[in-house]
């Protein structure tokens, strides 16, 4: 099988960050090479047809969604803080140990490595196909990532709390700006930015015991105030937004204040929709914009710049020989799982100790994970070309193209599933009925998501993404 394996011709992409339809779809490749002779007559960037599709990029995006619900189902079911710390809920002993684990080695932030790397190949792609074609993707680009913008705030702030669309739409405002630099500089400045987390990291934990009680006595303040019914000064609501809605879950307090915030996240998620939503409200407001300011922007951004690079030297196109591929697994899995497994002993010795980690056990899996996930995409490149496995990967890819769909009914399926005014399943299934519930969703997707493109061009939240981007409702079935 050929590198790149073209889906049918009526199909166009649904995930990337495509270009712009012509007015006129019927229109010759050589009249509109013609076209961008005429004085007067500014060609348009048109979506990628299926001849030129990634398949190996549809196949790689699908195995990262899926690999992503496999660390996000412990938020789903858990409080927030049991996503970093298993043996505050979950299960962690037996089958629920071998389940973080394995998921700690080789899903997590790799998948959401994987995931950013796509955002910035998808860039890569969607400015080649315009530039070929003479046009400019400026506006459609643009447009593209304020509504995804827009649906990111909706999935945040109205269905779950670990939405990752508004930090890649954020961050996609930015990349946009880097698209013409070469892979040799996109590395640099993508690790230069993934490394700006370590002294914003250390700094915070240097700095702790002032910082924290800065920001809880601002709180105290605003409590006064509120209680004698006088307003709070300005800078002491923020302070007080920014240590409710983040620094009190990330700098731990006493361990009885600890059992209480615990107690009382496990209250709101088995409560009603409206107490749920009230409550990520501010923690959510925190993150998108003194969260983003501070070091959010890093921990996408810098992946997504690397992401760029390997595009451009064909590495997700399956381009490159199947020496460098190899190399690429023998390098990324022999220099990250050992480190990896290193950090998995570490944070079990230290009992995930947040103290620990702000001291440096986080920067571990930080950064191991990017050797790893070298070795996964080597692996699936293998694959892809060989041929092997085409039951599988046909039914990744179609995963992967329709990645927003499936992300998003990730939430709405898990959020009913275990917050109170679903089935109220919150706080009660162990990391191996977890498990079980992610490989119950992976079999519906990697079975209807085929189904579901035989018969339609997009998934439903690519179609709506397209059509509030142009305006216009788009063609649906295929």
């Amino acid at each position: 099988m050929a590198p790149e394996t073209a889906t049918p011709p009526m199909d166009v992409e649904p995930t990337m960050l495509d270009s712009e339809p012509v007015s006129a779809p019927d229109v010759s490749p050589e009249e509109q090479a013609g076209a961008r002779e005429m004085p007067g007559l500014r060609p348009r960037a048109e979506p990628v047809a299926g001849a030129e599709r990634y398949y190996s990029v549809d196949v790689l995006r699908g195995f990262a969604l899926l690999g992503i619900l496999a660390m996000n189902i412990v938020g789903f079911a858990w409080p927030m803080s049991a996503y970093g710390d298993p043996m505050r809920g979950g299960g962690f002993e037996g089958l629920d140990r071998v389940v973080w684990y394995f998921n700690h080695l080789f899903f997590e932030t790799k998948m959401m490595t994987i995931f950013s790397m796509l955002f910035g190949a998808g860039l890569v792609l969607m400015d080649q196909r315009a530039e070929a074609r003479g046009a400019h993707i400026r506006g459609v680009y643009f447009r593209r990532v304020l509504w995804l913008l827009a649906i990111g705030c909706v999935h945040a702030y109205l269905i779950w709390s670990g939405d990752i669309l508004v930090l890649y739409a954020e961050c996609g405002l930015l990349l946009y700006f880097f698209r013409n630099l070469r892979p040799r500089t996109l590395f640099i400045l993508g690790g230069a930015a993934l490394l700006y987390f370590v002294p914003i990291l250390l700094t915070i934990t240097a700095c702790g015991d002032k910082v924290k009680a800065y920001f809880k006595e601002a709180g105290n303040r605003v409590e006064v105030r509120q209680a004698a019914g006088e307003l709070p000064e300005a800078r002491d609501r923020l302070a007080q937004m920014v240590w409710v809605g983040w620094m009190r879950e990330q700098m731990r307090e006493a361990p009885e204040k600890d059992f209480e915030h615990w107690n009382k996240a496990l209250e709101v998620g088995r409560g009603s929709y409206w107490g749920i939503v009230k409550d990520r409200s501010t923690g959510l407001f925190v993150e998108h914009t003194i969260g983003f300011v501070l070091a959010g922007w890093s921990l996408a951004l810098g992946r997504m710049l690397v992401g760029m690079g390997l595009m451009k030297m064909g590495v997700f196109s399956a381009k490159r020989s199947r020496r460098f591929y190899l190399w690429m697994v023998i390098l990324g899995y022999g220099i990250g799982l050992p480190l990896v497994i290193y950090d998995a002993n570490e944070l079990i010795l230290h009992k995930f100790s947040i103290t620990y980690q702000m001291h440096g056990g986080f920067f571990y899996n930080y950064y191991a994970s990017l050797f790893v996930v070298m070795g996964h995409i080597g692996t699936l490149m293998l694959i892809v070309q060989s041929g092997a496995i085409k039951w599988l990967t046909d039914r990744l890819a179609a995963v992967g193209r329709m990645a927003l769909s499936n992300y998003l009914t990730h939430s709405i399926v898990c959020t009913t599933l275990f917050y109170g005014y679903g089935f109220g399943l919150f706080g009660d299934i162990n990391r191996r009925g977890l498990a079980a519930i992610v490989l119950v969703i992976w079999v519906s997707q990697l079975l209807i998501s085929p189904i579901w493109l035989k018969h339609f061009r997009f998934g439903p939240a690519e179609w709506l993404w397209r059509s509030l981007t142009y305006w216009k409702l788009q063609p649906m079935r295929v």
